[in-house]
């Protein structure tokens, strides 16, 4: 089972006062100021699941509705099905209700009646498709009198007159997340523009062997796949009148018959040792170099022609020749290339040379474009960098090599952010966290799962994923990482109804 305890002691008791029905025509003073609409509202996380628990206040001998919500980590949202179990335990005293599946989805409604006042902790024991898990909220108070408990609720209230308040159910049906400020190293940061080439050794330059006039098989044009083995073109030397092809090939498979003749011959001879073991091996040779060269021009020449096929499997990267041009012996006819490794190569300002050493990483976006990657992902590294500048270019080239697992384009331009090695630390955030209004930036910090603060913040660099936070924020606060213009829009509209989600 896995167990997890509120992680950084998280325990947020908000009281949602405005709007709930307060009878504001009773006197200061009266007992009835409270309308007992006060809830408790409890946030807790597990490296798989967010639990939201909206709750009217426990008082012993008294009946409390619950209002659990359960989300998923990875995606943020509901859970759809899953067995839950809450226990509401004040020393060796506790209560436990069961649910088979959700009240609505992702919402389980409980209703506990605690026997005994004092201090507590309510666990939820989770049994999923996923298996089995266990969430717990420590420093639970049950009330001995209703009065202190919503007394106490009252003056546990965090709610900001600038919230913006954003259901549960509102952020299920959109791509929601949340994330927590983090505390990390976070080094100077060179952003660049930079180009994608191909791996040399990664491509294939095929050339003639011979001069004469080239045909190819089939279409060959750029981009087209090509499998190892498989013939691409001819080149058709019948009629070159210099190392005619033909010519050449008789001659060989004259050369070799020969030889052949002769090798036989004189070993029929060695037997009656008529001839010597170095006249022997000497025919044995002449046979060995005739039949070498005759089964290579018989391999790749038929009719005076050279067939020439493809080595690796790959595609055509560049056609170098067109069908029917004389071409010389080793002339490039076409390059193929695998597209399995890449290079990227930025070309930086020399100010940025005693950096360069520092290399810890990178992340590459793609221009015009959401999807960025980190160097590591891409199973990357720093291939070399320059050593030196002249007039001619004085910009410094960095070059990373990467496996193209992504589907990169070779020759296209993509953004970089260069990551040096420093020791400083910075408060950091999603860069989606970052929303901008009117050249000032803002994110919307938690104070619950519904509700949410808007905050002035002073941004850094970034580094492709995430953006450095120089003032407005501390380490640990959580903030919408994704779908920040969501909880905006609902700002704007202010449209909610305030009691959604209450568990009255």
């Amino acid at each position: 089972m896995k167990k997890y305890l509120l992680s950084t002691a998280v325990f947020t008791v908000i009281t949602i006062i405005a709007g709930c029905g307060i009878n504001n025509n009773k006197a200061a003073g009266s007992d009835d100021d409270h309308a007992h609409d006060e809830t408790i509202q409890l946030t807790a996380y597990s490296s798989d699941f967010e639990l939201f628990v909206d709750a009217s206040p426990f008082v012993a001998g008294q009946a409390s509705n619950v209002l659990a919500h359960f989300s998923h980590l990875k995606n943020f949202k509901p859970l759809e099905e899953g067995k839950v179990t809450v226990s509401l335990i004040v020393g060796t005293d506790g209560i436990r209700q069961t649910l088979d599946k959700p009240t609505k989805t992702g919402i389980y409604f409980f209703r506990l009646s605690p026997q005994a006042a004092g201090s507590g902790r309510i666990v939820f024991d989770m049994e999923t498709a996923s298996g089995k898990h266990q969430i717990i909220v420590p420093d639970i108070t049950v009330y001995a009198d209703e009065h202190e408990a919503y007394e106490a609720a009252a003056a546990g209230a965090a709610t900001s007159i600038d919230g913006v308040a954003f259901t549960k159910e509102q952020s299920w049906k959109v791509d929601f997340a949340t994330a927590e400020a983090r505390l990390e190293p976070f080094g100077q940061i060179i952003r660049t523009t930079a180009q994608i080439q191909l791996s040399h050794d990664d491509e294939r330059i095929i050339s003639a062997k011979t001069g004469g006039t080239v045909f190819f098989n089939a279409v060959v044009t750029e981009g087209k796949t090509v499998n190892k083995g498989q013939t691409l073109f001819t080149i058709d030397a019948s009629a070159v009148a210099d190392n005619n092809l033909a010519v050449r090939y008789a001659e060989a498979q004259t050369e070799h018959a020969r030889a052949k003749t002769e090798y036989e011959r004189k070993t029929e001879l060695a037997k009656d040792n008529i001839v010597s073991q170095s006249d022997l091996l000497r025919a044995k040779t002449e046979f060995t170099n005739a039949e070498t060269v005759y089964n290579n021009l018989r391999q790749n020449f038929s009719a005076g022609k050279q067939s020439v096929s493809s080595p690796i499997n790959g595609y055509v990267t560049r056609v170098l020749a067109q069908k029917g041009q004389y071409v010389e012996a080793g002339q490039p006819i076409l390059i193929v290339s695998r597209n399995r490794d890449l290079l990227i190569k930025a070309e930086l300002q020399p100010k940025h040379f005693r950096l360069l050493g520092n290399i810890t990483g990178a992340n590459i976006r793609i221009l015009n474009s959401n999807q960025t990657f980190s160097l590591e992902s891409l199973g990357g590294r720093v291939l070399s960098y320059g050593r030196s500048a002249d007039i001619s270019n004085p910009l410094i080239p960095v070059v990373f090599q990467v496996s193209n697992n992504e589907g990169f384009l070779a020759g296209s331009f993509v953004e970089m952010f260069i990551k040096t090695l420093n020791s400083a630390q910075a408060v950091t955030v999603p860069n989606e966290a970052i929303i901008e209004e009117m050249g000032n930036k803002f994110v919307f910090v938690q104070l619950t799962p519904q509700f949410f603060d808007k905050r002035s913040v002073k941004t850094g660099l970034t580094d492709g994923f995430r953006m450095e936070i120089k003032d407005g924020l501390r380490a640990g606060e959580r903030v919408v990482s994704k779908g920040a213009i969501f909880v905006k829009l609902s700002q704007a509209s202010g449209a909610l109804d305030p009691h959604a989600g209450h568990a009255h």
